[in-house]
């Protein structure tokens, strides 16, 4: 695989009341346990997950915590985007967000995808 094809984009248009969501995350750990570079694009209320304390009390059995699913994804080197209209919508702001998420437009995750980046949705 050249290295132009080792991306993968994740975009989750789910939130908290959906087990997506945690699945989401497993597989884009996953990933990057294989070794591509991940990103989660967060969109809809998939950006409800990144709101400080929201994931806390979310854990799909036998899959790990979202919180620790999370946290494990962001200190292995993913990257995590959300959407900034759908942030807007919700009244948030950078500071509603936990360490680690960038609110960027779509563009970013085009950039990945011209490059060749492999794309999942959840």
């Amino acid at each position: 695989m050249s290295e132009e094809g080792r991306d993968l984009v994740v975009n989750l248009t789910q939130g908290l009341d959906n087990e997506r969501s945690s699945v989401a995350f497993t597989v884009a750990n996953g990933g990057i346990t294989a070794g591509l570079r991940v990103s989660i694009f967060l969109t809809s209320s998939g950006v409800d997950l990144v709101r400080k304390g929201a994931a806390d009390t979310t854990h799909v059995h036998p899959m790990e915590p979202l919180t620790d699913l999370m946290k494990d994804f962001l200190a292995r080197g993913g990257t995590l985007w959300a959407c900034p209209p759908c942030v807007q919508s919700r009244g948030y702001t950078e500071d509603d967000l936990i360490d680690g998420v960038t609110i960027v437009g779509a563009s970013a995750m085009h950039a990945l995808i011209l490059k060749g980046a492999a794309t999942l949705s959840f």
